[in-house]
């Protein structure tokens, strides 16, 4: 697999690749890059791609310090896999 297949995003597939091609293309700060890509924005809120998506933005643009790294949001409030998946009692 080359580097530039690699996904960065699991929940939105997005790979390496995508990230820094529209990082370089647009000079994206991190939270443009992930409006573009999605990158970060599927169900886990950015909890494991969100350092790699900030990482690429400020590689490809100087960091501004006045602007806020990513954050991620955890979902409103939690669920059991049972009633996800609709099984057993769904009270």
């Amino acid at each position: 697999m080359a580097e530039n297949e690699m996904i960065i995003c699991r929940c939105e597939e997005v790979t390496y690749g995508e990230l820094v091609e529209t990082a370089d293309k647009y000079g994206c700060s991190p939270r443009e890059l992930k409006l573009r890509t999605r990158a970060g924005m599927g169900y886990c809120g950015g909890r494991t791609c969100r350092n790699a998506v900030d990482s690429i933005a400020h590689s490809s643009t100087k960091r501004d310090v006045s602007q806020i790294t990513l954050k991620y949001q955890p979902p409103i409030r939690p669920i059991s896999f049972s009633k996800l998946g609709g099984v057993g009692n769904n009270d």
